[in-house]
């Protein structure tokens, strides 16, 4: 068979079981349409290295424990959905990374060995049980990864939301350079509002506009003066130009040929309106720079699955998260269940 009527096979027999995969206690849950008014306040801040703090968010119970990653400069309301309905059949934990949300400022420049040391810190002090199962969406995908090949033996499982495109150059080399012209333009403007939040500018919603941050529709009024606040400090843009200066690196680059995750269960779930919004022929070329980024990524494990979802954008975990709670609840069950 080749390899990519196996990829077809592979997505076809997930799609079957993941449709018929019982949920147990998780089917009686109704996920939240808003984001519920916890979120204007920390959870649990746990000290982690440098006398620093991050925001941990623990629920549910279990004999494992599943960790989720947001993508860039998103923080744990990320999985206001999804949290409660894995929760309701095992023990599950969010976070806000270094620089957002309630988490202090970490040490610069914020790249994925950064997150990686954060995280590692974090599962430690918060005496979370391991190996655990990570979650990881978008650039949270490349965290858990790199989490992955660093301490194995923390890590039972991953569940890859929509992995960005990478290596983009060689298929759209064109949109490459205009991407790297719009995020010239971005980094100057983000250290506009660095500054302007060292002077203590950013306190009006019309400043906070002009950099780009508007408030949050699906957050009550409470809620959105909170992450308001939170994003109109200096620490909160200082993070933002770092992490995104070190995607532009992370992502110009394939998938490392030496990545590799032995047989651990590893399922990836491709949105299919990623791209919705793109030119025709960008979007062909921006899914074939994703097909061989999240192809390559399934390849590293024996156990690499992959899983097209529809009807949803970016943020599966927001608009079909039943389907991600499902393939969490796969690989819980693959952990526990002999290689073969």
């Amino acid at each position: 068979m080749n390899q990519k009527l196996l990829e077809k096979s592979r997505i076809t027999l997930l799609t079957i079981f993941v449709g018929t995969l019982p949920l147990a206690g998780a089917a009686s849950v109704i996920a939240p349409q808003r984001i519920p008014d916890i979120y204007a306040k920390a959870a649990t801040l746990v000290t982690v290295a440098h006398g620093r703090q991050l925001n941990l968010r623990c629920t549910g119970s279990g004999p494992q424990t599943v960790m989720l990653e947001a993508g860039s400069h998103a923080d744990s309301t990320t999985w206001f959905r999804l949290q409660p309905i894995l929760s309701s059949v095992t023990k599950v934990c969010s976070y806000d990374r270094a620089g957002y949300g309630f988490s202090s400022e970490g040490q610069l420049p914020r790249d994925l060995d950064a997150d990686v040391s954060d995280l590692h810190d974090l599962i430690r002090a918060a005496n979370i049980k391991t190996p655990v199962v990570l979650v990881g969406h978008s650039l949270g995908s490349n965290i858990v990864r790199r989490y992955a090949e660093r301490y194995a033996s923390d890590v039972s499982g991953m569940v890859l939301i929509d992995p960005p495109e990478q290596d983009v150059a060689a298929f759209a080399p064109e949109w490459a350079k205009s991407d790297e012209a719009l995020n010239a333009q971005r980094f100057a403007l983000i250290q506009r509002c660095e500054a302007s939040a060292e002077k203590g500018e950013l306190v009006s919603s019309a400043a906070l506009k002009a950099c780009g941050v508007s408030p949050n529709p699906l957050a009550s009024e409470k809620l959105n003066a909170v992450i308001l606040a939170n994003k109109s400090k200096p620490a909160f843009w200082r993070t933002l130009l770092s992490e995104l200066q070190n995607n532009a690196v992370v992502f110009s680059k394939q998938v490392s040929p030496k990545e590799t995750h032995g047989s651990m269960p590893l399922i990836v779930l491709t949105a299919d309106n990623t791209y919705a919004g793109a030119p025709s022929d960008v979007r062909k070329a921006l899914e074939a720079a994703r097909e061989k980024t999240q192809s390559q990524i399934v390849a590293t494990s024996t156990r690499g699955e992959r899983m097209l979802v529809d009807n949803t954008s970016h943020d599966i975990q927001l608009d079909q998260l039943e389907v991600v709670a499902k393939a969490v609840m796969q690989v819980l069950q693959q952990t526990l269940a002999p290689d073969k």
